[in-house]
């Protein structure tokens, strides 16, 4: 029986789960490629740590070049993270004709247009399924499943520890701090959890989707991206009342001319399938244009998860190689028209319902007085809560809005922040409309 041999650099978390699958699953793995898949090679910095997994000594190495120059290694594993190193090593390895596979989203995000064109320029497959969605298989859903289909709209909750944070503060009612606390300590989050809750990772997802939708990579930095710092156990439960939920969204859609293009936190209605995603799953919420709507659900991180995404890479590649399938498509599946690059929309050109928490003086007159400011920019008030009654304190004020300009709505709030009336800043949360 013929071998496929593959080199795994980085073995950490993932590389270590990696390593485990395709032990643990060598005879299924063998049936379904047709070949043994035998890792020859595993580099990492560090060799002595016990990953939990039992690996002969010899595989190991120090020298990541060594595993690319080595000539009977078919399939590099992308598996250290970062940007310049991790894209030092991938274009060595394509350059000397391997193919590559990364969970490494944040390199896609910001520097995939290089990785792109040197798979094209040397002809060799990359794989990144793991990069969006751990184990949630979205990336060969798009390439191959849905590749008759334009895509309309993409919503997704992309980043598990976001999403754990929001579901504590929503069914406890603990405050922001606390669930991090809680979700560093559960092994949910990093210490501290700065690119989750800022939305930067749910970004670099985004633009990977994005990319594969359109044919085209996206400029990473022209993504407006929002986190859930500000957020506080009081505006999900008023959210709640008016009969949503709040996540940090991810959201993309066809404009025709431009790419809506979004990361931020959203209120979206109790009946949405995305409001009843909890804990630190993750969803991806796509529409095209045939195939109509499609949900794809599951954990989006973790050692087993992500080790399932980067060996179906894996297997991929190695059925190519075993059939001796010399056409290797597009990274992203397709390409777009030359001259016809992905242009964002600019975010303060979003129309969408709001939601303000105005923290007010509980005085005659206060509430005409915001209405007035948000009506001279033509923003209209669709529902009003006012609780409480304390004369020397600042009491809620809680709005939705119907459709306005963001445009406006930040020129609304940037006049009203500087009325003594108002003794905190305001919130304001965007609402998804159906």
């Amino acid at each position: 029986m013929s071998q496929i041999n593959v080199g795994i650099i980085g073995f950490g978390t993932v590389g270590a789960g990696t390593f485990e699958l395709l032990v643990s699953n060598k005879e299924i793995i063998t049936n379904r490629v047709g070949a043994e898949v035998v890792v020859k090679k595993v580099a990492d910095l560090d060799t002595e740590t016990d990953r939990g997994v039992h690996v002969d000594q010899s595989l190991l190495t120090t020298d990541a070049m060594a595993l690319i120059d080595d000539p009977d290694i078919d399939i590099v594993i992308e598996l250290i993270g970062g940007l310049d190193t991790a894209l030092d090593y991938i274009v060595k390895a394509m350059e000397k004709g391997k193919h590559v596979v990364t969970a490494n989203k944040a390199l896609l995000a910001e520097r995939g247009r290089k990785i792109y064109q040197t798979a094209k320029e040397h002809g060799v497959g990359l794989g990144f399924e793991a990069s969006v969605g751990g184990g949630i298989p979205i990336i060969n859903a798009m390439k191959q499943g849905l590749s008759a289909n334009r895509i309309r709209a993409i919503m997704g909750i992309l980043n598990g520890t976001s999403n754990y944070i929001l579901t504590g503060m929503t069914r406890k009612a603990f405050p922001y701090e606390q669930m991090v606390r809680e979700a560093v300590e559960f092994g949910f989050a990093e210490d501290p959890p700065t690119l989750d809750v800022d939305g930067t990772d749910a970004a670099h997802k985004l633009a990977i989707l994005i990319s594969l939708a359109f044919g085209s990579p996206v400029s990473f930095d022209e993504i407006y991206r929002e986190g859930i710092t500000d957020l506080t156990p009081e505006d999900l439960c008023y959210a709640n009342e008016f009969g949503y939920s709040v996540k940090l969204l991810a959201v993309a859609r066809d404009l025709g001319e431009y790419i809506e293009a979004r990361v931020h936190p959203a209120m979206i209605t109790e009946s949405h399938i995305l409001a009843n995603v909890n804990e630190a799953y993750n969803a991806i919420f796509l529409e095209g244009d045939f195939v109509g709507q499609n949900l794809y659900y599951g954990l989006g991180a973790g050692r087993r998860t992500t080790a399932s995404a980067v060996v179906s890479d894996i297997i991929g590649m190695a059925r190519q190689i075993h059939l001796g399938n010399k056409g290797i498509a597009s990274p992203l599946a397709h390409e777009r028209s030359p001259g016809k690059d992905v242009r964002i929309q600019p975010m303060e050109s979003l129309v969408s319902p709001y939601y303000f928490r105005f923290s007010a003086l509980d005085r005659p007159g206060v509430l005409s007085k915001i209405a007035g400011i948000l009506g001279e920019h033509d923003i209209s008030i669709a529902s009003v809560i006012q609780k409480g009654r304390e004369v020397d304190r600042g009491v809620p004020i809680v709005m939705l809005t119907h459709e306005a300009r963001e445009s406006d709505v930040q020129k609304a709030l940037s006049s009203l922040d500087k009325l003594e009336i108002l003794t905190d800043r305001t919130i304001m949360i965007r609402v998804e409309a159906p």
